[in-house]
């Protein structure tokens, strides 16, 4: 059944509202226009009755605004009613490209900021939403999620001050480690996998891939990311191996301690289609790293997926390796910032995640279960079935 045909058995918690605050407007129309379109074709018994009123609309988006002084302080602005409102608010910490100025000096926005804008948002709703769902793809603050000496827990801290503000529900996307969910034990938090996502976009571009025992193996780049890659070697019927990061732990350089050197643990995967699985692409090191290693193992094409592609020394790195054949192909979401750079490249696969997102808010209004789309099993298999039988 498509979405527009989908029958909801339950009413609107409110009228359905979408924030989407200057640093997710792109991800913001698209989810927009996905949502209107269904309500707009969808066949509702009672969807002309009171309850439903303002069910279906041009859009959703509210016109909202974060202004800044000559100072480079700022407040929040909502130029339309949200009383009674189901809000929704799309942020991504992440987007470095927007500026604001300070005293005459340009300074690119940091997560810090986008951070700050949201609590402003939030604080202008004042309380008169019936309910807000943050939708925050990278996680605010995520890399610093456990104490392991006298330091700050920034995540934590992040989640109960948006708890204490009013926020019902936060979700978002490959969190760096789910257990921080823990800091809000009261409030919902969802981390969503865009494991069908990236299976889809494999199956779409790259018409020749096999994906069987013989021909393909998911490798997880450190032990952290283990339970991702048993995760997709599972739903595609696939093995898997991953590689272990020695590290220096004597020394630390720009905040971190060196890695010597990734070991594998696995079976043998010459001639095989590798598919790297991680939550984000911060630099590449380690990613590149990997590839090298298991060119050295004589895998076949190499291809790279990572939810978050943040490549924050470029992409130099990646071009050198591309041209070097380290890699195939390179896939990453549009949760965060993208530049006109990367989608230009050869080796980049785009993964959208405009509809899915459209798809959670939609079942969320209505107060109905997501269980189906937080487990994409099911929808894998499928996909999976389709293509081997093409």
């Amino acid at each position: 059944m498509s979405q527009k045909d989908k029958e909801f058995d339950t009413l609107p918690v409110g009228t359905l509202g979408i924030v989407a605050l200057e640093s997710s407007r792109d991800l913001g129309r698209k989810v927009d226009h996905y949502i209107s379109d269904w309500r707009s074709k969808r066949k509702n018994s009672i969807a002309e009755k009171a309850a439903f009123a303002g069910y279906k609309k041009d859009s959703y988006l509210l016109d909202t605004a974060c202004p800044r002084f000559g100072s480079g302080e700022a407040k929040g602005i909502i130029r339309e009613s949200v009383r009674g409102a189901d809000l929704y608010l799309l942020v991504d910490v992440c987007n470095y490209s927007l500026t604001y100025t300070v005293c005459g000096q340009t300074n690119h926005m940091s997560p810090d900021d986008h951070y700050q804008d949201l609590k402003r948002i939030i604080a202008a709703v004042g309380g008169k939403a019936r309910r807000i769902t943050v939708i925050m793809p990278f996680l605010y603050e995520s890399r610093q999620h456990k104490r392991s000496s006298r330091e700050s827990l920034d995540c934590a801290l992040a989640l109960q001050e948006l708890t204490n503000m009013g926020v019902d529900n936060i979700i978002t996307f490959d969190a760096h480690d789910p257990r921080v969910q823990n800091a809000i034990p009261l409030h919902g938090f969802e981390t969503v996998q865009p494991t069908y996502q990236f299976v889809k976009a494999l199956l779409q571009n790259v018409p020749d891939i096999v994906m069987d025992t013989d021909h393909m193996m998911i490798i997880s780049p450190d032990e952290g990311a283990m339970g991702r890659a048993i995760y997709y070697a599972n739903v595609m019927g696939v093995d898997m191996g991953m590689f272990y990061k020695r590290r220096d732990y004597s020394t630390i350089i720009d905040g971190r301690n060196p890695i010597v050197a990734h070991e594998f643990l696995g079976s043998d995967v010459e001639g095989k289609d590798v598919l790297i699985v991680d939550d984000m692409i911060s630099s590449g090191e380690s990613m590149i790293d990997v590839a090298k290693e298991l060119k050295r193992r004589k895998a076949g094409r190499i291809f790279l997926a990572s939810t978050f592609g943040l490549f924050t020394n470029g992409l130099k790195r990646f071009d050198d390796a591309y041209e070097s054949g380290l890699f195939y192909r390179m896939l990453t979401t549009n949760l965060v910032y993208q530049t006109e750079e990367l989608l230009s490249r050869e080796y980049y696969i785009n993964v959208d995640m405009s509809k899915y997102i459209a798809l959670l808010i939609d079942t969320l209004n209505h107060d109905a279960s997501i269980s189906d789309l937080l487990d994409p099993t099911e929808r894998i298999q499928d996909i999976l079935k389709e293509y081997h039988q093409r």
